[in-house]
């Protein structure tokens, strides 16, 4: 293994140093770009730079691959050690940043444009070259900004591409997703009261239905219902809401959230990746070689973007949703998702109309009501009837014996190093203070313990729910 990994520490080395290398390459061809004067000498080392940027891309990617492969091996090295939950637990915290982090670049840049988009002067003296500007004012500063119709007559030689941001925040989430669900997938993915199934199986059928939604998704949108908003919205809506069903009849319920959220990212990225920049690069090479330019691959490529814009807030109620068992623990959970999600996107809706200074007096009302309509339908449901007197005694052994594993300052669990959020039952006092947590998980939506993998049976949680009615008194 020592070996193994020595061998991918050199190659990810020697992809650093290549890595180097190509930039001064690159700065290097740039330079002289600038210096020459002989316009075809211009356009050869123009094409040279874009060829070394071209492979500089794929260099990253193998050195993505390379850190991937070096982690795997990693994990099998120190797995079934002391050090493999102590690992996990960094890696988990280590990807989720990087995913929070891309992931609010990537919102944040699509909020802005679509925002622009849709705030755009499309009347007032403008050239016959575009399609609308604005000004604004932003920290400090005041900025101008036009779009074209289809391209200017000549393309700038440092044009910004936005595509990163969303190809790192997928790559991220999908690694959150291997780290969290796949990496235990007996512990969190799989609950045997769902279905019990293999790991290897449940981790197949997790990553086979995000291609099999998105070849979906992808083939609605090369057919005319493109061009039908409202239609396309209500087909997409039933066939989402049937992954949502899907996904709670396979997996925990807490990860069938995660994978629906998981497939709407993969939706998102797929539309930057194999739709948004295909399009954009073929109306630049078109602009460069002044040939035809297809106005449609703008139009459709906006389109997506608009569809992007629409599944952020679905999304990023997912990426919450695990600390709130209200919504995923829920008899029907999946009905709780696609409520949710209409609501919200229900709520984007109101704000783009907003930014085109379009008035509707009903869509953020309705938006609402379907939100509210989710509070009341997981309302907890009253359970059992009269008590008999439950003394303390009675509960700190069900405590001991189903929650301390993880719940400890020390927790004997294999995936736990650390207490989850940092709660503990170790004494009298840390379990009366969490009493209404415990209601909660344990007792109302009987999320905890994760997928009852200590076994707590329902005559124990009834005891747990008295002695909390009658005070959770610990003398």
């Amino acid at each position: 293994m020592t070996t193994i990994l020595s061998i991918f520490f050199v190659l990810l080395l020697a992809i650093f140093v290549l890595l180097t290398k190509m930039s001064y390459d690159i700065a290097a061809a740039k330079k002289k770009s600038k210096e020459n004067e002989d316009g075809d000498a211009e356009e050869i080392v123009e094409a040279v730079v874009e060829k070394i940027s071209d492979a500089k891309g794929y260099v990253y990617a193998g050195m993505v691959v390379t850190a991937v492969l070096m982690l795997g091996v990693f994990y099998l090295l120190i797995k079934g050690t002391i050090y493999e939950g102590h690992f996990q637990e960094w890696l988990n915290l280590t990807v989720r940043l990087l995913h929070i982090t891309f992931g609010i670049a990537w919102i944040g840049t699509s909020f802005y444009f679509v925002a622009l988009e849709n705030g755009l002067n499309r009347t007032k003296g403008l050239r016959d070259e575009l399609a609308g500007n604005m000004w604004s004012v932003h920290g400090g500063g005041f900025y101008y900004l036009e779009k074209y119709k289809i391209a200017p007559k000549v393309i700038p030689k440092d044009l910004h591409w936005f595509k990163y941001e969303a190809y790192f925040t997928w790559l991220s989430g999908f690694c959150l997703l291997v780290v969290v669900y796949y990496f235990n997938a007996t512990g969190l993915l799989i609950d045997p009261s769902v279905l019990d199934i293999p790991a290897w199986e449940a981790v197949t059928v997790g990553i086979g239905s995000l291609i099999v939604g998105y070849l979906l998704y992808d083939y609605l949108c090369s057919t005319p219902l493109l061009k039908k908003p409202v239609l396309f919205a209500v087909i997409g809506f039933v066939i989402l809401t049937g992954f949502a069903w899907f996904y709670t009849q396979v997996f925990s319920a807490r990860a069938a959230y995660i994978h629906f959220g998981a497939l709407l990212g993969t939706f998102m990225a797929g539309n930057v990746f194999f739709g948004i920049i295909p399009a954009q690069k073929a109306m630049v090479k078109a602009a460069k070689e002044g040939t035809y330019l297809d106005p449609s691959l703008g139009k459709t490529a906006g389109l997506r973007s608009f569809h992007n814009n629409y599944f952020t807030l679905p999304v990023l109620f997912v990426m919450i949703s695990n600390h709130f068992p209200s919504t995923f623990g829920h008899e029907y959970p999946w009905v709780i998702l696609a409520v949710i999600s209409l609501g919200t996107a229900g709520v984007k809706h109101y704000f783009n109309l907003r930014e085109k200074g379009q008035q509707s007096v009903w869509v953020m009302p309705i938006s609402v009501l379907i939100l509210l309509s989710a509070v009341f339908l997981t309302a907890p449901v009253v359970k059992g009837g009269e008590c008999e007197e439950v003394t303390f005694s009675q509960i700190y052994p069900i405590i001991n014996e189903r929650c301390v594993t993880c719940h400890s300052a020390s927790p004997t669990d294999k995936t736990w190093t650390a207490p989850p959020n940092g709660v503990k039952y170790d004494t009298p006092q840390e379990i009366q203070r969490m009493a209404d947590k415990i209601m909660q998980r344990a007792v109302i939506t009987e999320t905890m313990p994760q997928n009852n993998s200590t076994g707590m049976l329902p005559q124990e949680r009834e005891l747990l729910r008295c002695w909390i009615e009658q005070g959770a008194r610990i003398d």
